[in-house]
């Protein structure tokens, strides 16, 4: 009777480790589009290929799940194909801030101080009279796309003005306002919204939109209210009510960050 022998080294612990963070990255991709169940059942047909195909050896069988396989990493690509443009878009966007990180001008430190001033002032504001509105503050992504669908400004950011873009009734309250290095960019933007099935109920379409940008960019998106004036704000697909105190901070840590 023969022992099967099995060996076991650091570059099989390597091997492990790489699959498990590519699973995990893989599930926390689908579980932002609302599509995590997806996600089990590829993991269980991959179960089932590998142990047919490898340990029990079932040639003809193996066969037919190899051909399903080729077929489906081509149909999930096609399906998938804006997922994981974002995601290499984020890595690539992540290399890009390393090698401009030393570059920064301490004109435009100067620009986001300001425009954390300005926009935690109006926020503040709109949230005392309930005035719904929807901030994105860029980050090293290009925005264009969305840019693109509103009105273009290329304004110094002000409280002022913010306040009276999402003023209820005026022809920019409609949408997103997007602002970088402390410009206003456009207004009345259209952002795409979130289908996370796990979006609390009481949450409109401000709250999905800024979860949807943020999903797919390194925005950081600040929403108020139209109904309680309570302030949120969304980051990397997550999103979570903040006190008028706490958003200076927040503003503060996200430049810091930056």
């Amino acid at each position: 009777m023969h022992l099967l022998a099995f060996s076991f080294g650091f570059k099989d612990v390597i091997d492990i480790l790489l699959v498990a963070v590519i699973l995990y990255e893989a599930y926390r991709l689908l579980r932002k589009t609302g599509a995590s169940n997806l996600f089990w059942g590829i993991l269980a047909f991959i179960i089932v290929w590998f142990m047919v195909s490898f340990v029990f050896q079932l040639e003809l069988t193996g066969a037919l799940f190899d051909r399903i396989i080729s077929v489906g990493a081509i149909a999930l690509i096609v399906i998938f194909q804006e997922e994981i443009r974002t995601f290499f878009y984020r890595v690539g966007a992540r290399f890009s801030s390393m090698k401009l990180l030393r570059r920064r001008a301490a004109q435009e430190d100067v620009a986001t101080q300001q425009q954390i001033q300005e926009v935690n002032q109006a926020c503040r504001h709109m949230a005392k009279t309930k005035t719904g509105a929807l901030i994105v503050l860029a980050g090293e992504m290009n925005l264009k796309e969305y840019t693109d669908t509103g009105e273009r400004l290329d304004a110094q950011v002000s409280a002022r003005l913010i306040e009276n873009i999402f003023f209820k009734n005026t022809p920019l309250h409609d949408g997103a306002l997007i602002l970088r290095n402390g410009r206003m960019l456009a207004a009345a933007c259209i952002l795409p919204v979130s289908h996370n099935l796990e979006i609390p109920q009481h949450y409109g379409l401000r709250h999905r939109a800024a979860l949807g940008l943020t999903e797919k960019t390194d925005a950081t998106c600040i929403v108020v209210s139209e109904e309680t004036g309570q302030i949120s704000v969304a980051q990397e697909g997550t999103i979570r009510e903040v006190t008028e105190d706490d958003l200076f901070l927040v503003l503060h840590a996200r430049s810091a960050a930056a």
